[in-house]
């Protein structure tokens, strides 16, 4: 197997345990608070606190991974991460649950913006897209794995034995440290003094209006990314029950199907990028999303509403396959890891509060208005994406960091 798809493999199954991870936790949810004899809002505080984690830890690893290499950190990331998963099955209360699973979304946090960057730096520009497009869909694997994990072992052995299954990204980590190289970029670029003096800083994000403008944009994109795949996942099941009368069997069948629609959206989005480029491809996508999530307000019968679904997931999760290769190619790479890192964990926390918003939405209106809602969000991402600007060659802007070039990529 060649470097390349090395890189693919490594940052595909690093994503998948961490897919893996954040949905043991919605299915272990009911039995925690049994245990523990705690309300939904004390429950809920679990997913939050590890949101807040994988925030910092994605600014953390990143700074650590441009200072000290991608695959080095990568490693340690996991490791943290398969701790905390595992430390939270020997919790006694509801207290040592959120720190471990602060613990477990520090290290999740560094994974996915390393993982992009070995991607990006090991691939042509003209297939970044795709490859990205691979990574990503790593993390519905993991859904897929979770499920099936759950419902072997939790009838059996409990919340707590899943969470044990935590340790195996430990093999994982030693397999990745011993058969993957350093991005061979990262270390061209170690050779250059001012690079080095200048790694894994967050300033150099807003180190001037341009580049403070294009984090900004970015961020703006990643939260509405979120927002809109948590909304849409954790409450479209129960409106469809109540608009619908769909039963719980029919929207496990609506949840496939919608699962499937991203699957193959992102898949087609990496085409998409890599040959109409990243700025078309984000159009179409988010242009189309806000149409697709309004129109399916209105919806009707079995054979509509899954269909509806899928088409849904196609254009909303579709792009979340080029995130990664959308921020990496932004920066250049003393802070590539750094700014892939907090940008997309900072679009997971601020994002992650969309279902709350959602929920009152639907408290106080109907679905019509949640989503509309939805469709105004993808618009404000479409007008973020506007003012993204190519960026021009190294010659011609001396007055910035060294920016890789773009003409290739937008």
């Amino acid at each position: 197997m060649n470097y390349r798809n090395k890189t693919v493999v490594a940052s595909v199954a690093g994503l998948t345990l961490e897919g893996m991870d954040i949905m043991f936790i919605s299915f272990a949810m009911s039995m925690i608070i049994a245990e523990f004899h705690i309300n939904l809002a004390t429950g809920g505080l679990i997913s939050s606190i590890t949101n807040i984690g994988m925030l910092a830890g994605g600014i953390i690893f990143g700074v650590l991974a441009d200072k000290f290499g991608r695959v080095k950190v990568f490693t340690y990331s996991i490791l943290l991460f398969a701790i905390g998963t595992a430390l939270t099955g020997l919790a006694t209360n509801i207290d040592q649950v959120y720190v471990y699973r602060l613990i477990a979304g520090l290290g999740a946090g560094g994974e996915y913006g390393i993982g992009m960057a070995l991607v990006s730096e090991a691939w042509p520009k003209d297939k970044q897209g795709r490859a990205s497009s691979y990574v990503s869909v790593g993390a519905q694997f993991g859904v897929i794995i979770a499920a099936v994990l759950s419902s072997l072992i939790l009838p059996t052995f409990g919340w707590r034995g899943l969470f044990f299954i935590g340790i195996i990204p430990v093999i994982f980590a030693v397999i990745v440290r011993k058969g993957l190289k350093e991005s061979p970029e990262w270390l061209s670029a170690q050779k250059q003094h001012k690079l080095v003096q200048q790694q894994g800083s967050l300033i150099q994000l807003f180190q001037n209006p341009k580049t403070a403008a294009t984090t900004i944009a970015l961020a703006i994109m990643a939260t509405v990314q979120i927002a809109g795949y948590n909304g849409l996942m954790i409450w479209l099941p129960s409106m469809l029950q109540q608009s619908q009368g769909l039963s719980v069997s029919s929207s496990a069948l609506w949840t496939i199907s919608t699962a499937v629609g991203m699957i193959l959206g992102m898949l087609t989005f990496g085409q998409f990028m890599d040959r109409l480029g990243t700025k078309r491809a984000f159009g179409i996508f988010l242009f189309a999303s806000a149409a697709a999530v309004f129109l399916y307000s209105y919806a009707t019968g079995s054979i509509g509403v899954l269909l509806g679904g899928a088409v849904v997931g196609f254009f909303s999760n579709g792009m979340f396959a080029g995130y990664g290769a959308l921020i990496s190619s932004y920066y250049p790479i003393h802070i590539r890891t750094t700014a892939t890192n907090m940008i997309f964990n900072f679009g997971r926390a601020l994002g992650g509060f969309s279902p709350v918003l959602v929920g009152y939405i639907l408290q106080h209106y109907n679905m019509t208005i949640t989503m509309a809602y939805l469709a105004i969000l993808y618009c404000i991402s479409f007008i973020a994406m506007l003012t993204l600007k190519n960026r021009q060659s190294r010659k011609q802007q001396p007055d910035v960091l060294p920016f890789v070039n773009h003409e290739n990529v937008i």
